[in-house]
Order: C-alpha cells, then sequence, then structure tokens
C-alpha cells in the first residue's frame, strides 16, 4: 500500500513496497499495483533491471516477435498500435474459434445420429438375414453385409471420436485457457497505462514553490513507470507466446482430424476389398437368376393360361377332389375341408373351421400353429345324420353321449361326403379294437376339464375321478337341479355364487356380464381344486336360502323347467341384478326340522379337533339316518343343517376330496387346507341364531358316539354373541372372512358389501387379509372370484400376499400368484414376499415366489405375444395347487412365534 495514513509504508527511491493486486480498491494516482504474470516472480526494481529483463525475454521470444520488446519499453505510438491490432486479432480469432468447436459439436452430435441409424439399419438386415434363413443365398450375403456395415460404423465412431479429442476439446480448451489468460492481462495493463498517464500529468502539474508535492509527485511518476515496463514487458511477451501457440493449435487439431480422415477412408477401402472377390461372384450368380426367374415366369403363365382356359369349359364350384375321404389314409387324416360350427353360446353363431376326422376323433382349429380342438374324442361313441330343421343349408349333427355338434357343409354333395366318412370312421374303429372298454371312453367324454387336474395320471384314473368331482358337486344340498327353474341334472355353474344351472339359466347368466356372474361348464371347463370346494361349501340351497329368503312372504314363485326365457330371465336378473327377495341383514331365517327360526345373533366359538375317521363317519350316518329320505318342504332344512354342520365338521368337508389322497392314513387339518384353524390347534367356527344352542347337542353326540376316541370340544366363547342385525354388511363381510363362514360372506356380499373396503379400525385391513389370518383357502376363493383386489395392502403396506407368506400358508400364496399378485412390493419395513420367505427358511413359499418371479421375466423378455406360462411353471403350480387344497399335511407349517409378531 501506497497510500498515506493506510497502514503501509511509503514508497522511496530505494525500492517499491507492498502493493494491491490490479482491480481492487484504493488503486488511483498515489496508490500504484503492480504484479507480474505467472513467469515473472519479482518486480523490476530499477531501469538497468529491466533492461536485464528486456535481454532475457527477447531470448525466450525469438526473431518471430509479434510485437518488439523494445517499443515496448518505450511505449511509443508504434507500440500501441500494434498492441491495438494485436487485441482486435485475438477478439476475431476467439469468435472464429468458437464458432469452430460448435460446429464439430453439432457434427460430432450428428454423426452419433447417423451413427444411430446406421445401427437400426444393420440389426434390419440382420433380422432379415435370419428370417431368410431357409435361403442359404440370400442369408450368406446379408450376413456379411452386417458383419461390414458394423465394421464401417466401428470406423466412424472412432472418426468421430478424434474430432471430439482434437478439433472440439483442444480448441476449446486454447480458447477458454489461453486467451482468457491474455484478456485477463491485457485488463492489467489497461489500468497500469491509464495509472501512469495520471502520474505523469500530476508530474507536469507540481508547482515550484511546493517541494513536497514535487517529491511525491516525482516519485509516484518513477514507481509507476517501472511498473509499467514491466507489465508491459511481461504483456509483449504473453502476445508473442499465444500468437505463436495459436499456430500450433490450430494445425496440431485438424492435422490430426485429417489423419483421423484417413485411417478411416482406409480402413473402408480395405475392409470392402477383402469381399469384392465375393461380391463379383455373387453379381455373376445374380445374373443367371434373373435368367433362371424370366423362365420360370413364362412357365407359369403357360400354366396360368391352361388352367384358365379349362375353369372356361368346366363347372369349378366344387372340385371332385373335395368330396373324397380315405379311411385307409398314410397320414391318418381320413378327410378335412372347411365346415361351418354353431357355437354353444346364447346367440348360437356360426364360425368356419377347418374341419378333419384322424385318429377315430373329430377336431378343428382356426390357425395352422393353433392347437386342435376336439369335438368328438372317440367316434364309436357318436352317431352322424343329416339335420333339416333349421334354416341354413347342408346342415348335419354329430351326436355324442354328452352333447351335439352342429355342422354346415358347403354342398349337398359335400354334406353326404362328411356323413359318410364320419360313420365309415366309426365302422374302422369297431374295427381296430372291438374290445376297447366303451366305460372308460364315456368317462373320459363326459369331463373333458377335469383331466388337466391330474396330468400324471392314467386315462381311467382321470376319467374316474372326473366322474367323481361331477357326482360329489352335485350331491351338495339343491345341486341336484337348477338354481333358479329347478331343471334336473345341471351341468353348468355360476362360480361366483357357487351354484349349478342349466343350459338355458347358464346362458341367461352368461348375458348378465362377468361382473354379475361368471359361467362355466362341469364337463368342458377346466376346474382348480380351490374352485371344486367352493362349490361343495356354498351349492344351490345355501344360496337360494339367501337370494329368495322373502320369496315366501311376498308370495312369489320361481319359475319351472318348462317356463319360457322370458320368465327365466326376468326371475334372474330380479334375482342377482336387482337383489328384490333379499331379506334384511340379520332377519335371515334358517329352516330346522321343517320350523323356520330367526337368527339374530352370532358368535366365534373354539372347537379344538382331534383325528377320528370313525367320529365323522358316524356323524356322517347319523345324518344321513335323519335325512335320509327329505320332502320338498324340508328341502331348504336339510341345506341349512348340511350347511352349518360343515362349518363345525372341516374334515368331513374335506373328506369330500379324499379321492385325491395317495395314502391311507387319517387326513389332518393345517391352517392351509383352505378350512385351516390356529396355531393352537383350534379351528375358529362363525355360528349365528339358533345354530349356537344346538352346538352343544352335536359337540355331545359326537363324543358319545366316538367313545372317546375323538370328539370336539367346545372352549368358551371368545367373543359374546352380538346381534347381526346391527352389523353393516361390509363389517359381516369382515368379519365371517376370518371365521370362514362361507354362507355369512356370501349374504353379505348379497346385500352390497364391498369386497375391497378397508378396515380403518384394524390397520386398514380388507376381507381378503382376514381370510388369510383365518387361514381359509376357500374364503379367499370366494373373494377374488366376487372380484377381490389380489394387491390391495394395509396401513402397513402389506398385502394379502405379504400376510399369507409371512402366515407360511402355502396355498394361499400359490393362489394369489396364479391371481397375478405382485411380490415387488415392499411393506413399511421394505421387506418383500421373498425376503419375508427367506428370512423364515420357508422352502415351499421361496420356490413359489422365485418361480413366479422368472416366469414373469420370462413373458416380459417374450413379449405380448409370447406364451402364457412355461410347462414346467404350470405343472408346479398345479401341484402345489393340489396338495394345498387335498393334501395340505404336506404343506403344514406351524409356526406361533411368527403369527403372533406378524399379527
Amino acid at each position: 500500500m501506497c497510500r498515506e495514513g493506510s497502514g503501509s509504508r511509503r514508497p522511496d527511491r530505494a525500492g517499491l513496497g507492498e502493493w494491491r493486486q490490479p482491480g481492487q480498491e484504493g488503486s488511483g494516482t498515489e496508490d500504484i499495483l503492480c504484479q507480474s504474470d505467472t513467469s515473472t516472480s519479482a518486480f523490476v526494481h530499477t531501469e538497468g533491471d529491466a533492461r536485464s529483463f528486456l535481454s532475457a525475454r527477447e531470448l525466450v521470444s525469438g526473431p518471430n516477435m509479434t510485437v518488439d520488446f523494445e517499443d515496448c519499453i518505450k511505449d511509443s505510438p508504434r507500440f500501441r498500435a500494434n498492441i491495438d491490432e494485436v487485441e482486435t486479432e485475438v477478439v476475431e480469432i476467439e469468435a472464429k474459434l468458437d464458432k469452430l468447436v460448435k460446429l464439430c459439436s453439432g457434427m460430432i452430435e450428428a454423426g452419433k445420429v447417423y451413427i444411430s441409424a446406421n445401427k437400426l439399419f444393420v440389426n434390419g438386415v440382420r433380422d432379415l438375414s435370419q428370417q431368410c434363413k431357409k435361403d442359404e443365398m440370400i442369408s450368406e450375403f446379408l450376413e456379411k453385409c452386417g458383419e461390414s456395415l458394423q465394421e464401417i460404423i466401428n470406423y466412424h465412431m472412432i472418426l468421430f471420436d478424434q474430432a471430439q479429442r482434437s478439433v472440439k476439446q483442444q480448441l476449446h480448451n486454447f480458447v477458454k485457457e489461453d486467451v482468457r489468460k491474455f484478456k485477463e492481462t491485457k485488463k492489467h495493463f489497461d489500468r497500469v497505462r491509464e495509472d501512469l498517464e495520471i502520474a505523469q500529468v500530476k508530474n507536469a502539474q507540481a508547482p515550484k514553490n511546493k517541494p513536497h508535492e514535487v517529491e511525491e509527485a516525482t516519485g509516484t511518476l518513477a514507481i509507476t513507470r517501472k511498473c509499467f515496463r514491466h507489465l508491459a514487458l511481461d504483456y509483449v511477451l504473453q502476445i508473442n507466446v499465444l500468437q505463436a501457440k495459436k499456430k500450433f493449435e490450430i494445425l496440431d487439431a485438424m492435422l490430426s482430424f485429417m489423419h483421423a480422415q484417413y485411417s478411416l477412408f482406409q480402413q473402408g477401402f480395405n475392409l470392402l476389398h477383402e469381399i469384392d472377390p465375393y461380391m463379383k461372384k455373387l453379381a455373376a450368380e445374380l445374373d443367371q437368376l434373373v435368367i433362371d426367374s424370366a423362365m420360370e415366369k413364362r412357365e407359369m403363365e403357360h400354366k396360368h393360361a391352361t388352367i384358365q382356359q379349362r375353369t372356361l369349359l368346366q363347372d369349378f364350384s366344387y372340385d371332385d377332389s373335395k368330396v373324397e375321404f380315405n379311411v385307409d389314409a398314410p397320414n391318418g387324416v381320413v378327410m378335412e375341408g372347411y365346415l361351418f360350427k354353431r357355437a354353444s353360446n346364447a346367440f348360437k353363431t356360426w364360425n368356419r373351421r377347418w374341419f378333419s376326422i384322424q385318429n377315430s376323433q373329430l377336431v378343428y382349429q382356426k390357425k395352422f400353429k393353433d392347437s386342435v380342438t376336439v369335438v368328438v374324442e372317440d367316434l364309436r361313441l357318436c352317431s352322424v345324420k343329416p339335420w333339416e330343421d333349421i334354416e341354413r343349408r347342408f346342415c348335419f349333427e354329430v351326436v355324442s353321449p354328452f352333447k351335439s355338434c352342429m355342422l354346415q357343409a358347403e354342398s349337398e354333395k359335400l354334406r353326404q361326403a362328411w356323413i359318410q366318412a364320419v360313420q365309415a370312421s366309426i365302422a374302422s374303429a369297431y374295427r381296430e379294437s372291438p374290445d376297447s372298454c366303451y366305460i372308460e371312453h364315456l368317462d373320459r367324454t363326459a369331463s373333458p376339464s377335469i383331466s388337466s387336474i391330474d396330468s400324471a395320471s392314467e386315462p381311467r384314473e382321470r376319467s374316474s375321478r372326473g366322474e367323481n368331482i361331477l357326482q360329489r358337486i352335485q350331491c351338495v344340498p339343491g345341486n341336484e337341479q337348477c338354481c333358479d327353474c329347478g331343471q334336473a341334472d345341471p351341468r353348468w355353474a355360476s362360480i361366483n355364487f357357487g351354484i349349478l344351472l342349466c343350459i338355458e339359466c347358464s346362458g341367461i347368466h352368461r348375458s348378465l356380464g362377468v361382473h354379475c356372474s361368471k359361467v362355466r361348464s362341469l364337463t368342458l371347463d377346466s376346474w382348480e381344486p380351490e374352485l371344486l370346494k367352493l362349490m361343495c361349501e356354498l351349492g344351490n340351497s345355501v344360496i337360494n336360502h339367501i337370494y329368495e329368503g322373502s320369496c315366501q312372504e311376498q308370495g312369489l314363485k320361481k319359475p319351472f323347467p318348462s317356463s319360457s326365457r322370458q320368465e327365466k330371465e326376468a326371475w334372474i336378473k330380479a334375482k342377482y341384478v336387482e337383489r328384490k327377495f333379499l331379506k334384511k341383514l340379520g332377519s335371515t331365517a334358517v329352516l330346522i326340522n321343517g320350523e323356520r327360526k330367526r337368527e339374530r345373533r352370532w358368535s366365534v366359538k373354539k372347537c379344538r379337533r382331534h383325528n377320528s375317521a370313525t367320529a365323522v363317519s358316524k356323524t356322517r350316518r347319523r345324518y344321513q339316518q335323519e335325512h335320509g329320505s327329505t320332502s320338498p318342504s324340508t328341502l331348504s332344512a336339510a341345506a341349512a343343517k348340511f350347511r352349518r354342520e360343515s362349518l363345525f365338521c372341516p374334515d368331513e368337508l374335506d373328506s369330500l376330496f379324499s379321492y385325491f389322497d395317495t395314502g391311507s392314513g387319517p387326513r389332518s387339518l393345517s391352517s392351509d387346507s383352505g378350512l385351516g384353524g390356529s396355531t393352537d390347534g383350534s379351528t375358529d367356527i362363525l355360528v349365528s341364531g339358533s345354530v349356537v344352542g344346538r352346538v352343544a347337542e352335536e359337540e355331545d353326540e359326537v363324543s358319545e358316539d366316538s367313545s372317546g376316541e375323538a370328539e370336539l370340544e367346545a372352549e368358551p366363547e371368545t367373543c359374546d354373541p352380538e346381534d347381526t342385525r346391527d352389523f353393516h354388511p361390509g363389517e359381516l363381510l369382515y368379519k365371517a372372512s376370518k371365521a370362514r363362514n362361507l354362507p355369512l360372506m356370501a349374504e353379505a356380499l348379497a346385500h352390497g358389501a364391498d369386497v375391497n373396503a378397508a378396515n380403518d379400525e384394524d390397520e386398514g385391513k380388507t376381507a381378503l387379509i382376514q381370510a388369510v389370518i383365518g387361514g381359509s383357502l376357500v374364503a379367499c376363493e370366494l373373494l377374488l372370484q366376487n372380484a377381490a383386489d389380489v394387491n390391495q395392502r394395509d396401513a402397513r403396506g402389506r398385502g394379502p400376499l405379504h400376510h399369507a407368506t409371512h402366515l407360511g400358508h402355502t396355498g394361499q400364496v400359490c393362489l394369489f400368484l396364479k391371481r397375478g399378485a405382485t411380490q415387488n412390493d415392499g411393506d413399511e419395513e421394505g421387506q418383500d414376499p421373498l425376503s419375508i420367505a427367506v428370512q423364515q427358511a420357508n422352502a415351499d413359499i421361496v420356490t413359489l415366489l422365485r418361480l413366479a418371479k422368472m416366469n414373469d421375466e420370462m413373458r416380459e423378455s417374450e413379449g405380448p405375444c409370447g406364451q402364457p406360462g412355461d410347462a414346467t411353471y404350470l405343472d408346479i403350480f398345479r401341484e402345489f395347487s393340489h396338495m394345498a387344497s387335498h393334501n395340505p399335511e404336506k404343506l403344514k407349517r406351524r409356526s406361533l412365534h411368527f403369527r403372533h409378531s406378524f399379527r
């Protein structure tokens, strides 16, 4: 600092004191700041020192100087003119270099787009090569083209990378570093030069009679001149260095880029030169292909003219070859061709399909790649006849023991040919295997969907089991006739209601839409084990007891089998859509011993269960003896009693499916069985009304009949009886789901319970989560069939899959995964179902979760046109479903610690 009173020492003749940086406050005529650039370490203190410094700078700069060092010391007009010229040139070159860098960036970006487009084109060439694999010439050439073009793309990538490094980056660094330093030095130089001019003016204006001012002005001038000379030398040096470096940087950058261009074209030439002989050979072959193609074209034109001339001479509407059939055809196809098939839906639409008679079967398919659909599995069991009682022409009917198929040919000649072909195939089949078992084929044809339940079994076993399933579902009270019209032997079902229907009522149900009623065939559709159990848990009597509760009070009569379709449709819509026949919730009456009693209270009781096949069989026999002959007036009473007793004896209901068991030992109940109990071996039973009073009597009878071997031990009620009239339908559904009472769940759903409602008083749990906690696979199935959201989570971020995994309910985990449950979401602790299963070392659930995730990844990779599921995945999940429904003891995992900690 040079200013007086500022705390710094004054400058003197001997040298310089301390100086501020250029640009700081306080610099002026009395306070001059001088600082060298990075190449100078000290100020020039004397004129002799300045001349020595000048000599050093001359040696460094060499003869080709833009600005002379001598001129800078003199500060001549020529020096100032040169400085101005250089500064203008630097500004212009900076602008040009900035523009060149931007253009280079644009070129590089465009090159990247070009490379991306080229890559897409190469991929297209390779895809075309894969598509033309059958043609070796095209495939080979396209493969070579793809490889060569990919190499050229790589060369272009190298070129643009070199442009990035040599032109863009190198010139950008020169502008941002060297030119920026030059501009900063210029600012310092201009400031010091201005200060020198001010000092010179003040020195000239100093009066003679004031020695103090003269001395101060003279000293300031001397110091300012020394600083100016020192900074001018540095500035001139930086100008000369910048001019030299500019030449080097520009030339080096462009030379590197041109070398990269040379390498690109040189490598491209070498690459194409290698495949040049192959391309010349291919060109010669292509010339021959043109000649051969022209010859083939002439031959095809000649053949076309010949066939066209033949069509003018004869009727080509129906070729004789179309109506020929051969029973002894080498490929086993007796006859094939297009026929119209009448659909079995309510609209009776006609669809054109490709039919064939092969291997003693009548099959059809829509597309060549589609798997064939078997219309008649064994032609020996069917008959064929013309059908004239219809408006459409040329129709005939193929009748099997369980269904008929209406078909239409294109002409009378074709219809007779198809009829004869079927008859000939029937005769041929009897000649080939006259001793075949008729009953075996009959059973297999009766329920083709059930054969998918156990694909590992023999055909006779599958057919026997399928017939047993059909019989057992129809043996549920009320299922021997249609739920809506009373037609005997119903073979259709509404799975979300759990009822059986005749074919006409099923068509009406189907017209209501799947949001209202989901219709399936007992013999034509596939059935999962948990769905079969659901059908046996509900049944026509239970559902009619709910949906027709007020019919008697209103004096209404349901339709008869002979009623018109309009009457049945009106009844079904009023019953299921408008729900006009429901009683108020909590006032449902139960028929017991022919008397209608009011149900107003429900409670949850604990029933401890012991294994006893004897007790179950005796209870069943006693029930059959008491209700062996049931009149129509007491049919509902028997239904209600059967369903209520099944709630106290889940093992008895579970025995309905004992035909799936491979062992002969007694069956135990687990939490995964669909009628599962709690961790202490007891079972929660939700009962209501007069049934509560009859529990103790039934338990006493069972205890006496079993001779102490096994019984139901009644424990004190876990809660006080409550009035169901005070329940909201959603609350009733919530409680019934946990207690595994399917009739009460159905009643709550009938009264409009929201199946996805969250209970804010219980951590936002839903009825489906309650069914999981209750351990009932069948209750979960009922809720899912009625649109329960399998991914809805509670307040702790846990969905049904989380709860089932934590509780070790393998069957429920399998069910939820089949219904599309996501396993990627974590709960409030960040744990997803897989991490929970791994933590609990549940190998079965870990297997299911990982297998489901792998299957999802495979389907995503294959896209929307991929297969719906891997065969191994489907087989494993089918096996787990069967074990969960029919052999739950194999999947039983009881862990009281985890259950209590999770709840």
